[in-house]
């Protein structure tokens, strides 16, 4: 899932909404948590606890991580701090918008969904959590669209498509 699915009052480029505080070395002064690509070319801190956090089973999600579902987190953007360069796919979205997710420009690792400086929330892929520990799923939504080899875990507050 994108967070651009989710959120995107478009501000202009260049004007982030809330960046983070930074420390003089370029990370967030009080991150909570890490993570990055294979390659550790890219990598983040989030502010905070997330938004949100699930499993995300659109075909979409599918075919753009090779595997029955996207782990996911929804942070505020003001809470994410990225060092790296990313290269960005761009597709059409279940609500008509557009699905943005970011990527190592080397390894290929799909890192967080969202347009920087655009959108109000971004979605963080768990995979890429250094401490994968921290991921705590309670939602997994496209489950019309679920394979039937890809499994929901139990417990899971489920929905055919988006929340709401």
């Amino acid at each position: 899932m994108s967070s651009s699915e989710r959120s995107s009052k478009g501000s202009p480029k260049g004007s982030p909404k809330g960046s983070p505080e930074v420390s003089p070395e370029g990370s967030p002064a009080t991150s909570s948590h890490t993570g990055g690509c294979l390659c550790g070319a890219v990598r983040y801190a989030l502010l905070g606890e997330p938004l949100y956090a699930g499993f995300c089973y659109c075909g979409d999600c599918r075919k753009a991580s090779g595997a029955g579902c996207i782990p996911f987190m929804g942070f505020r953007a003001s809470a994410l701090c990225i060092t790296g360069n990313t290269r960005q796919s761009i597709s059409k979205s279940v609500r008509g918008g557009e699905a943005v997710r970011n990527f190592c420009m080397q390894c290929g690792s799909l890192i967080f969904g969202g347009r920087l400086g655009w959108d109000e929330q971004h979605t963080v892929y768990a995979g890429s959590l250094d401490d994968p520990s921290w991921f705590h799923p309670t939602i997994a939504i496209f489950i019309r669209d679920r394979s039937t080899w890809a499994q929901v875990p139990p417990g899971l507050t489920t929905y055919d498509t988006l929340p709401g």
